[in-house]
């Protein structure tokens, strides 16, 4: 079973997609949920959703650890043909995960109690992204 999420977004942000999945997930019994980010300037993060303050200090030390092209501390990047915010985009991509695989039991994804699932942003212009996830059943 194969879903395409798509997620519009408008800037560096953190987009919770776990109701979308949860209810996608329901009914389909045991198994295994694989996600992937088809994009190079965006990732996916499994990140606390109770308090959204975990959010933006996680994106405040993103910008921190990779500033826009523009900042001199930046001074040696190259790629730089699609704007100040391209190359740490895929930067901050590097370091997080674009792909997740999560355990489901009974159509309920393993996920801790504060945990849910992002995608999270990492260009300033609005960007349509694309998520696809896989169900993959247990054989047993």
């Amino acid at each position: 079973m194969i879903l395409n999420l798509t997620i519009d977004t408008n800037g560096p942000a953190c987009h919770e997609i776990t109701d979308r999945l949860a209810d996608w997930l329901l009914d389909r019994g045991d198994g295994v949920l694989t996600l992937l980010i088809r994009h190079t300037s965006a990732s996916l993060l499994i990140q606390e959703n109770a308090d959204p303050e975990v959010q933006a200090d996680l994106l405040a030390w993103l910008e921190r650890l990779a500033p826009p092209a523009d900042d001199p501390s930046m001074g040696w990047i190259s790629h730089r043909y699609e704007g100040p915010d391209d190359m740490p985009a895929h930067l901050k991509a590097a370091v997080l995960p674009t792909t997740l695989q999560i355990p489901v039991v009974d159509g309920r994804m393993m996920l801790g109690r504060w945990q849910g699932i992002y995608v999270v942003e990492h260009r300033r212009a609005p960007h349509r992204r694309q998520v696809v996830a896989m169900f993959q059943a247990s054989q047993f």
